[in-house]
């Protein structure tokens, strides 16, 4: 009972031990408020780039695609763990407005729209035709014209919260998309002056995918447009990608297994056709790998900050050590008169292993209940500092949020409080080991001179 009755006594009547509570929870405030912040931007991050891609992509990097790709969805539509697959076309235009020499280059999709919303979240994240996306390719002042939907950047305007302008109507306006169609071989698929293939499009509609990327440099059309553009139209035709949902209780690991291991039977039962060379350069990947290139750097960026803050902890022992080797050195007294009265080495150090607990119980709980406040206000103080001063932790074009990730994850507090703990205990050792081995009379004897 001693024991925890002068380690609550120190921690309350020593000035000094509250330099050590305060260093733990400046510690823990910064660790929660950060982590959390990160952890909520990469996972915001990472469900876009699912949503946008669906469960899985059979794909290649090369410009020309590969054939065959309509027997191979029928074959997937035929399992029992694929909910909806959708074919895709990736190339690259130029973009241009007629009577101006303003043109600008940007990635092609071609898409077949209702199969594409059955495998990703497009229709979801459409404006004009969020309800009707069946006829998002058809513009409203002219519904036989060609429609193409551009990404939210190029036409809109971002303000500094991360909302785009938009007029009530669809504007209407029209471009041109030149690209120049491919063999089967990588070849220019025409020659002589007629190399490129352009065609006009009308403005249908916009789509904010919130993958800042994306929004700023793609156009969608439909499947058979951008075929023909890219020189994709056959024979055989041609595609750059299948995207796949999976059924529900598949895994993404169970299905791209799956879908693999079906597609390696597909590339075997085709070796013999006329585009099999093709086949060979087409690789099955999980949504997470196909958009592992902009995903890693986030993860980076996080693994750098729990570097930083595992430096940040290692100086937070030293603190804690030098603490207590003040205050052992100032309670040699006390700990002679706990040795002349009975107390053992366990129990002296017991005592001040406690202690160091007590500081960081004290320090994570002032340190979590601050960052919890904090994050909880995190985004309204962030509008008071862009009002009064234009300052903003996050340029929302970049990131395209609009709020700051705020939701603390028990799991999280949990885990930094321990570790805020196990910190205390780790810096107070040496010193209370040191305390536990004094010599009564030797204590004494110091005290006294």
């Amino acid at each position: 009972m001693y024991k925890l009755t002068l380690a609550a006594r120190y921690l309350i009547k020593r000035p000094i031990t509250w330099i050590a509570v305060l260093a733990v929870a400046v510690c823990v405030f910064m660790v929660l408020v950060v982590l959390t912040i990160m952890t909520g931007l990469l996972q915001e991050f990472e469900q876009k780039n699912h949503r946008w891609v669906g469960d899985a992509v059979v794909t290649t990097d090369s410009l020309v695609g590969f054939p065959y790709y309509g027997q191979f969805i029928e074959k997937l539509e035929q399992t029992d763990y694929v909910y909806a697959a959708s074919p895709v076309v990736r190339t690259y235009a130029l973009l241009s407005y007629r009577g101006s020499d303003w043109n600008r280059p940007t990635e092609l999709v071609g898409i077949d729209i209702e199969t594409f919303a059955r495998v990703t979240a497009f229709n979801e994240a459409l404006y004009y035709n969020r309800e009707d996306y069946k006829n998002a390719f058809k513009p409203p002042h002219n519904t036989d014209a060609d429609g193409a939907v551009m990404g939210v950047g190029m036409v809109a305007t971002s303000a500094p919260d991360g909302t785009y302008q938009r007029s009530q109507f669809p504007p209407v306006f029209a471009f041109d998309l030149t690209s120049f169609p491919l063999t089967a071989r990588g070849a220019l698929a025409r020659a002589g002056l007629g190399i490129v293939s352009s065609q006009q499009f009308y403005f249908s509609d916009d789509v904010q995918s919130g993958l800042a990327e994306v929004d700023t440099s793609h156009i969608y059309i439909p499947f058979q447009r951008a075929q023909l553009l890219a020189g994709m139209d056959g024979p055989p035709e041609r595609a750059s990608a299948i995207h796949i949902k999976f059924a529900p209780g598949i895994t993404t690991e169970q299905g791209t297994r799956e879908i693999a291991a079906l597609w390696a039977d597909f590339v075997e039962e085709n070796s013999d056709a006329s585009q099999a060379f093709l086949l060979d350069q087409v690789r099955v990947e999980s949504w997470r790998t196909f958009r592992r290139a902009v995903i890693a750097p986030i993860e980076h960026e996080r693994t750098l900050m729990i570097a930083i803050f595992g430096l940040i902890a290692i100086i937070t022992v030293f603190i804690i050590l030098v603490i207590f080797y003040m205050i052992v050195a100032h309670k040699t007294k006390d700990i002679g008169i706990l040795k002349s009265l009975g107390a053992v080495r366990w129990g002296i150090l017991q005592l001040f292993l406690g202690f160091a607990f007590l500081t960081g119980v004290a320090g994570s709980i002032i340190g979590t209940s601050a960052g919890i406040g904090f994050l909880m206000r995190i985004n309204q103080i962030e509008q008071w500092l862009y009002e009064n001063y234009n300052f903003q932790l996050w340029d929302r074009r970049m990131y395209d949020i609009t709020e700051i990730p705020s939701a603390v994850d028990t799991t999280t507090v949990v885990v930094i409080a321990l570790a805020a703990i196990a910190i205390c205990l780790i810096g107070a050792f040496i010193p209370s080991l040191k305390a536990a081995n004094q010599q009564p009379v030797k204590t004494l004897q110091v005290a006294q001179v």
